[in-house]
């Protein structure tokens, strides 16, 4: 369960929202230690199974199963979790690959956790896994979450 201060931060960028200086409500927290403590929790429980305990993915990741499915990536440095942005990571955890990428008839293994976790639970368990990146793909991830925010 959060806990109060992890509550109130949210509390807090709700109320930044309703005075119109909020930050995007997608941002990771990789550096905050109430955030990362639900996060990798999170991850034990839905993630760690398919993507791995040390997020290392399934093998031949890459390459399609005989179901025409992709297995899970690795969330590490030699994944591709790094080069989305944040928003994109959060929608393809809360709903889907297949709806987050409007791509209608898509197949993947990978669960929506709509209804499944809270969107501060998505937040946190993304966070938790940039944490675990090195300094210089963190470094990167931000110049791509950048990017997506200058494109918008």
């Amino acid at each position: 369960m959060p806990s109060s201060r992890f509550l109130a931060a949210l509390a807090c960028l709700a109320l930044l929202a309703a005075c119109g200086e909020a930050p995007s409500p997608y941002r990771l927290h990789p550096d905050d230690r109430e955030v990362l403590a639900v996060g990798q929790k999170v991850y034990a429980t839905h993630c760690a199974a398919c993507h791995g305990a040390r997020l290392e993915g399934q093998p031949n990741w890459r390459m399609r199963d005989a179901a025409g499915r992709l297995p899970a990536p690795p969330h590490d440095a030699s994944g591709h979790t790094w080069h989305h942005p944040d928003e994109v990571l959060f929608r393809i955890t809360k709903f889907g690959v297949a709806k987050a990428a409007n791509l209608k008839d898509y197949d993947s293994a990978m669960p929506a956790y709509d209804g499944v976790l809270t969107d501060a639970e998505i937040v946190a368990v993304l966070s938790w896994i940039k944490s675990q990146w090195p300094r210089e793909v963190r470094r990167l991830h931000d110049e791509v979450n950048e990017a997506a925010h200058a494109r918008h």
